[in-house]
């Protein structure tokens, strides 16, 4: 079989080279923050605040994803610095950029005085409409990919994912797909969700726990998951987030029903 790949790089502006990969990241923010902006009035915001803070939240996030990718694949690293700025190569950790931007949000409802729980609810689908537009600059960079499975598996995705995922002389399980529609049924069911939540926080909470439990099970089948000592890290950081966000929904859950009693 001829090996073919989809060229990472989109287009040239002269000597510079402009890749699929940050120009599929750019839309994806892009995506985002237009829902969010168009929703905040709404959801009671002033929808200059989304754009604010967002202005933060973007570079925190993209800050944090590489700085975790970079310390828990440290040895690819340190025979080539340099390397760790090259973000259009890949290489951006979702938990590390969720922190990142968290952190980033959590500053600015603070000095503004806004209320982080709505300020969460609004912002949660748009971040998991960003996380499934993504996940496909991981299929053009060949990245986030599983084990090999058979050509007969293959044969039910379109002939460019079959393509694409032929890496090593072997079709590999696409779970950068696999992500991108979790994670695009996932911001479905918040959107139509969002409207009838029972309090403030629980579609934030929500979007940590059902992201967190598809990676669970989608990360298990990848083959280059950032490890920790002989655990997947990300699973760690799933497990984590469900069972603060468990922690979090109940007791909100119960402080809102004291409320209304």
């Amino acid at each position: 079989m001829v090996i073919w790949m989809i060229d990472p790089v989109a287009f040239r502006l002269g000597p510079l080279n402009i890749y699929w990969y940050g120009v599929i990241m750019a839309f994806a923010f892009f995506a985002g923050t237009l829902m969010a902006w168009l929703y905040a009035p709404k959801a009671g915001i002033n929808g200059d605040h989304v754009i604010n803070m967002l202005i933060l939240i973007i570079p925190a996030s993209i800050i944090g994803a590489r700085l975790y990718y970079v310390i828990f694949s440290w040895e690819q690293y340190r025979s080539n610095p340099a390397e760790i700025f090259a973000v259009w190569h890949g290489g951006l950790a979702i938990h590390g950029g969720l922190l990142g931007g968290l952190l980033a949000g959590y500053w600015y409802v603070r000095k503004n005085g806004l209320d982080f729980w709505s300020v969460g609810d609004l912002l949660a689908p748009s971040i998991i409409l960003g996380q499934a537009i993504g996940r496909w600059g991981n299929f053009i960079n060949r990245e986030a990919y599983g084990y090999p499975v058979t050509p007969d598996f293959m044969n039910i995705f379109p002939e460019f994912i079959q393509k694409q995922m032929f890496i090593g002389g072997q079709y590999r399980h696409p779970t950068f797909l696999y992500e991108s529609v979790w994670d695009f049924v996932v911001f479905l069911f918040l959107v139509f969700y969002r409207p009838r939540k029972r309090f403030s926080g629980e579609i934030l909470l929500l979007y940590f726990s059902l992201y967190s439990i598809g990676r669970f099970f989608i990360e298990g089948l990848r083959t280059d998951s950032l490890m920790l000592g002989p655990f997947r890290t990300a699973q760690l950081a799933s497990v984590l987030l469900i069972l603060v966000c468990a922690l979090f929904y109940a007791r909100r859950r119960r402080a809102e029903k004291r409320k209304n009693f």
